[in-house]
């Protein structure tokens, strides 16, 4: 119970982003993992404010596609993968929509794979990347406004949620254009669940949630820092296979693992 209790602790401490310098981890199966799911790098998220106000203009003035219970058919070289997107965070959902369907996301690379917390994709520069190569700097060159709905939408096992930079760098916690992650995560006891509501007077966590946490999994210590905007409705056996790949120090698997297409469901 004591290392169960020291575990739930180091991972309220953690942040998800894009990039190399993300913070570690202890997990049990003795390796050092990072808890961040991050985009950029610190030279990369050092933009201009002007160049930030011009991509805010930009995305003002693309017109939403407003398309509503949106499904997205990922096929991947471990097998399928289908979302569902909500409604309620229509930001993300139009901007997903519009990229599915341009082909932004055929052939990219699930860069970042670490068992037991989540697997993540969209950095356009693995479409061609050499084998090592550091990967998670890729965007559209844009960034979304944060649509976090805690606890409607929580880091649920199966939860579809925006990687981003550090707060450090992006107080208001928006998200990066294009990189996202599927959550597995972990089952945590209702001792160590309390433990982190005592850390966070601010954020009760309802009885649903709760529950999930303590059936099917996730990574609680995320919820209210990233947008959740969508969760797995069939496919986690393909994720469980990627999130168990072998990888090297960066968390990227060692043989590639890649997006073949991403196309939006017929309904």
């Amino acid at each position: 119970m004591r290392c169960n209790i020291l575990l739930a602790l180091l991972l309220a401490a953690g942040v998800i982003a894009n990039g190399d310098a993300a913070v570690k981890r202890t997990v049990t199966k003795a390796r050092t993992a990072k808890t961040a799911v991050r985009t950029g790098t610190a030279k990369k998220t050092t933009r201009t404010a002007q160049s930030a106000n011009s991509n805010q203009q930009k995305q003002k003035s693309e017109k939403p596609t407003m398309e509503q219970n949106v499904m997205v058919d990922f096929q991947t070289t471990m097998g399928p993968i289908r979302i569902k997107l909500y409604d309620d965070t229509p930001a993300h959902r139009d901007n997903f929509t519009k990229l599915v369907k341009e082909g932004f996301y055929d052939g990219v690379l699930f860069h970042r794979v670490i068992d037991g917390f989540m697997v993540q994709t969209g950095d356009p520069n693995s479409k061609n990347a050499a084998a090592g190569e550091a990967l998670g700097a890729g965007d559209p060159n844009y960034t979304i406004p944060a649509e976090i709905k805690y606890p409607e939408h929580y880091h649920k096992y199966g939860a579809l949620a925006a990687a981003r930079t550090g707060d450090y760098v992006n107080p208001e916690r928006r998200s990066s254009g294009s990189q996202f992650y599927i959550v597995t995560g972990q089952k945590y006891t209702p001792e160590q669940l309390g433990m982190m509501q005592q850390r966070r007077p601010g954020m009760p966590m309802p009885e649903n949630v709760m529950a999930d946490y303590t059936t099917i999994g996730g990574t609680p210590h995320l919820d209210g820092q990233y947008t959740v905007f969508g969760e797995v409705v069939s496919g986690m056996d393909t994720v469980e296979k990627i999130q168990k790949a072998e990888t090297d120090r960066r968390d990227r698997p060692v043989e590639d693992i890649r997006i073949i297409s991403a196309k939006i469901a017929e309904k």
